[in-house]
């Protein structure tokens, strides 16, 4: 008895004891700021109860508010910054400063806006802040990409001032060349960014009066790089998911700038940048020899060339050929532009060195703008302004663009939280230049020019007593006088683009939240293009008006919920749905044939203007659900799920599911590392994501007819039964941390199988039509994807860190319908052909050859001429074998400087400038055999027998280079594409706080950059990055009438008060 007495006594005391101690551990309130080592407020910074569920974020003061408990851990986090943690004791307010560094773990943006640890993501990402898209400007931002993040591909036609572009990830997923990209996502809202530049569907189209491609731009192009904070790039279909079959190729998560408050209230952020631009590489052209056609004499005997056809001399006017004779002192009868015809007297046959490269100009780009932020209480505001002039290198080219953005954030109550934000944007010019191999390009021009043939004899535009009707032709009407190309076949645009959302967050309590969230993207653009007379493909002029409207609205909600279960298990689930809708609309109108010269309207047409319209209109349904779950911070899981209900596929099979799942194991925390090891994490994640088709393949739908009240019969056969493509992927990957964050190495290994493809065959025209849409044909890619960052050195003022990524893809193609007999046609360009065949891949180029003997060598037949093959063969492939990227910095008290090289190994190009050329004996590789007139191919001939025997006839060089570089010969226009770039270079320097400290001037910096600095590559015309512009297709590995790249120089000035 006394024993269970004092054992309940005891207890008695140890409960009331228990009791009399929480009484005074009540819950309490923790303020603070969280702010740089500056001082500056950091707003959004993230403040978690360490193994709860309970958090917060800072307001745009960087101040927050959070209930907790005595001995309570909190975590303080930002994007870009180390994360600390403090214990809360007996004091209620918590301030601290945040390092910027290479965090163990950071803060990302994930799909859907939702903000994640890093270390809890089961999947790869890459994070790009603002400073590295500014470095060294362009035109596109897009460009700041290249050679950063690893598996990335930015794929552009070197087409023009616009230089539109489209970003891919981890190689080409289907077998329609414009299904492959990535989704571009501003603020949580998807946009469309796809191309809609003129052009035919191939960009060869020389002596045609199609409609050639023009570089317009794209919606990439328009968003403002001054407006990003930064860019998350979601790689693989586990991080996408959730975004249904708009991200089954990945997804850019760009986030923009909002308000923050400085120290000393409003601030105003002055940003000046100034770029000069020139060439940075030429094709190799010879100047030794003029033009002709080959050696002619006159009666004498003598080696003769007179510009036209004569009595006493060959009759080479018109030629495009450069065979004639050597430079050497002699004079010939020549173009004279004072009677603009021939000569009356012999001139000095002399070339002009600068009759191609004096065309082009110094152009510049000026890029200056204003942003002011401040806040109030519970809420901030950033306005910017941005205006862009630009004069392109080509005479008359150019555009300029003004950009207002708008940032509002709202606290309403302790609950409600308003966002907005809202840019426009206006985009003129005069003219863009038409790209592609055709008359109304000026790579034509540059093709056909010859030696001999002064550049001011263009000048003026036109015969005399002949303005506006009939141009100035030195000596050929075959292609255009280049300054009419400039200034009068013009190729106008003007667009005025919105991009907005709003979105309402609402906590209920600490475990349940809502977001609410719509935005829309919409452009009006209206073009204008002009052909006047006299040009080679219109001889009595062209006019042509269209006006584009492009709308896109998404709608959406999340609803999440969270919670802790024990001491170490958390959850988070959400669940939300979204509506797509996109309306595209194309209205054309032209005349061909003017009435008036010189008048441009369509009431002044020869004949009634020919109007087509074009519609393309979409809805897609969703819901989705995610569930995350952690143990103790060292093992999460996610599971995601999403079900789309797409209006172009067939109403039996418009609705498709697709879940992931990801894990993510913190091997440091879990298990013994050695020491070096400061982190280390594994991703294992699997996906399966859906994708769609384009509207209108599910019926049978008619065409305008250029008959009044008439309608054309379709050509392509409907299909009632296709299903979504489906797209399986698995990735895993390591991230390692060394030496307390001096070294760190991200490895990822991927592979995808695209299966169900949507694609168009052609069939037999007994069908009556010429081809059918099937739903067959699987692609396979796989690959490799590092990061490797260091930092060298770290020693008082100065700090050396390197970033190196590297990546390679295999892409290959595993399966094709039986109805393509084991091909499918990709893409065209010139007498290329880009083909994917069962075990090749979708960038597999295939066109004429060389017939070749056991050992390789080039055959030859009795005229000494290659031997031509009579079918089309491999010729290579248009993807690298890998590409790669290394960016060093290097930091001394207030000097920075920052480098970036890039460059891919293995790829070809097909290049039709080469072929032309070549052909013509242009370039210097073409000056083998000049001195004897004639030449003997390097190769074999067959004999009778069977054998092979060297090859020893002699061939006239027009005909030999004329035959060996033909239009047809693929082979021998195709060119390995590996390069190594030096891409940027940054020097900066920023005044000291302490000399500013007696002015209204917060900071200021100026700086020296330039961008594509240096080429290193065997690719012998201007760059080997290029695309083919094919309609609003682009086609990789073929060069179609490329225009130089540009290479920059500039400075930027930086102010803030």
């Amino acid at each position: 008895m006394i024993a269970q007495k004092i054992n309940w006594k005891w207890t008695l005391s140890v409960f009331l004891t228990l009791v009399f101690n929480f009484s005074f551990a009540q819950e309490t309130q923790v303020s603070g700021k969280v702010s740089d080592l500056n001082n500056d407020p950091l707003p959004g910074a993230t403040i978690l109860v360490k193994g709860t569920s309970r958090g917060t974020v800072t307001d745009v003061d960087g101040m927050y508010l959070i209930s907790a408990f005595p001995g309570d851990t909190l975590v303080f986090s930002f994007v870009g910054f180390e994360t600390l943690e403090r214990t809360v004791g007996n004091s209620n307010t918590i301030s601290v400063s945040l390092s910027e560094g290479l965090a163990l773990s950071e803060v990302v943006i994930t799909a859907l806006g939702i903000k994640r640890d890093e270390k809890a993501l089961g999947y790869a990402t890459q994070n790009i802040d603002s400073q590295e898209l500014l470095d060294a400007r362009s035109n596109n931002w897009s460009d700041a990409l290249r050679g950063k993040v690893a598996g990335l591909n930015v794929l552009s036609a070197g087409s023009g001032p616009m230089n539109s572009s489209q970003v891919s990830l981890r190689g080409n997923n289907s077998l329609n060349p414009n299904g492959n990209f990535a989704l571009i996502v501003v603020d949580g809202v998807p946009m469309n960014s796809g191309l809609t530049s003129s052009g035919v569907g191939n960009a060869y189209s020389a002596g045609s009066g199609n409609d050639v491609p023009v570089d317009f731009g794209n919606g990439i192009a328009d968003i403002n790089p001054d407006d990003i904070e930064n860019i998350t790039v979601l790689k693989g279909a586990s991080a996408t998911a959730l975004y249904g079959s708009r991200a089954a190729n990945g997804a850019l998560i760009i986030t923009t700038k909002g308000g923050s408050r400085n120290t000393k209230g409003i601030g105003v952020t002055i940003n000046t940048n100034i770029g000069f631009n020139d060439v940075l590489r030429w094709p190799d052209y010879q100047y030794e020899y003029g033009q002709g056609t080959g050696r002619a004499f006159n009666s004498d005997g003598e080696l003769y060339y007179s510009y036209g056809a004569s009595e006493d001399g060959a009759g080479t006017g018109g030629t495009s050929s450069a065979f004639g004779p050597k430079f050497d002192g002699q004079s010939y009868f020549q173009y004279d532009p004072t009677v603009e015809g021939q000569s009356l007297e012999r001139q000095p046959w002399r070339p002009y060195l600068d009759n191609i490269k004096g065309f082009w100009r110094t152009g510049y780009n000026v890029v200056n703008n204003v942003a002011i932020e401040g806040s109030h209480e519970g809420g901030s505001a950033r306005a910017s302004f941005t205006h862009n002039k630009n004069e392109w290198i080509m005479p008359n080219t150019g555009f300029e663009r003004f950009v207002a953005a708008l940032s509002l954030s709202q606290q309403i109550s302790d609950k409600l939280r308003l966002n907005a934000k809202a840019s426009y944007t206006n985009k003129r010019s005069d003219n863009l230049p038409a790209t592609g191999y055709n008359n109304q390009s000026i790579a034509y021009f540059m093709i056909f020019q010859n030696p001999n043939v002064d550049l001011n004899w263009y000048r003026p535009i036109w015969e005399q007593g002949q303005t506006n009707i009939s141009q100035v032709h030195p000596f050929s009407s075959f292609i255009d006088n280049p300054y009419l190309i400039a200034y009068e076949m013009t190729n106008a645009v003007n667009n005025n683009a919105f991009l907005g959302n709003i979105s309402a967050n609402y906590t209920f309590n600490e475990k349940f939240e809502l977001l609410l969230r719509s935005g829309i993207t919409m452009s009006q653009e209206e073009r204008s293009q002009r052909r006047p007379y006299s040009s080679a493909n219109y001889q009595r002029g062209f006019y042509k008006e269209q006006d584009i409207t492009n709308y896109e609205i998404n709608s959406d909600f999340l609803f999440t919920y969270r919670d802790k279960i024990g001491s170490k298990f958390s959850l988070s689930s959400s669940v939300g749905a979204n509506q797509m809708q996109r309306n595209f609309r194309l209205t054309s109108a032209e005349v061909i044939g003017l009435v008036i010269p010189g008048v441009f309207k369509l009431a002044n047409g020869v004949s009634n203007p020919t109007v087509t319209t074009s519609d393309n209109n979409r809805v897609i349904n969703s819901v989705y659900g995610l569930v995350s779950m952690d143990w103790d911070e060292k093992i999460f899981v996610d599971l995601t799920g999403r079900n789309d209900w797409s209006s172009t596929l067939p109403v039996e099979n418009n609705s498709f599911f697709y879940p992931s799942v990801s894990t993510s194991f913190i091997l440091s925390d879990l298990i013994k590392l050695p020491k070096p090891v400061s982190f280390a994490k594994l991703r294992i994640s699997g996906a399966q994501v859906g994708n769609d088709t384009e509207p209108y393949r599910t019926s049978k739908y008619y065409g305008q007819s250029e008959f009044p009240g008439s309608a054309s019969v379709p050509t392509t056969l409907y299909n009632v039964d296709f299903k979504p493509e489906i797209t399986s992927s698995f990735e895993t990957g390591m991230e390692l941390i060394f030496l307390d964050r001096r070294l760190s190495l991200d490895v990822n290994y991927y592979i995808s199988e695209t299966e169900n493809q949507i694609i168009q065959v052609p069939v037999d025209i007994v069908t009556g039509f010429s081809s059918a849409i099937l739903n067959a044909g699987t692609v396979q890619n796989k690959g490799w994807e590092v990061v490797f960052n260091a930092t060298p050195i770290s020693k008082g003022a100065f700090e050396w860190n390197s970033t190196l990524t590297w990546a390679r893809n295999r892409n290959k193609v595993l399966s094709l319908p039986d109805e393509v007999d084991g091909s499918q046609v990709i893409g065209n360009g010139g007498n290329a052909s880009i083909i994917a065949r069962v075990g090749g891949t979708t960038g597999d180029i295939y066109g004429f050859g060389f017939v070749r003997s056991p050992e390789g060598e080039i055959v030859y037949n009795k005229n000494g001429l290659p031997l031509r093959p009579q079918e089309i063969q491999y010729i290579g492939n248009a993807y690298a074998d890998w590409k790669g990227g290394l960016r060093n910095e290097f930091a001394y008290k207030s000097i920075r400087l920052s480098v970036l090289f890039d460059g891919q190994y293995g790829g070809i190009v097909y290049s039709q400038t080469h072929h032309k050329m070549s052909e013509q004996g242009k370039l210097r590789h073409t000056l083998r055999g000049r001195e004897d007139g004639f030449i003997v191919g390097e190769g074999v001939v067959q004999n009778t027998d069977g054998t092979y025997s060297p090859n020893t006839t002699q061939v006239n060089l027009a005909t030999y280079y004329g035959d060996y570089y033909r239009r047809a010969n693929v082979e021998s226009n195709s060119f390995d594409a590996s390069f190594v770039k030096l891409r940027e270079m940054r020097v900066e320097y920023a005044v000291p706080a302490r000399i500013l400290s007696r002015t209204s001037i917060r900071g200021a910096s100026i700086a020296f950059y330039g961008r594509d600095l240096a080429l290193w590559s065997k690719f012998p015309v201007f760059d080997p990055e290029t695309a083919a512009l094919n309609g609003s297709t682009l086609l990789p590995g073929v060069e179609m009438g490329q225009l130089p790249t540009p290479r920059t120089f500039g400075a930027n000035l930086t102010l803030k008060f």
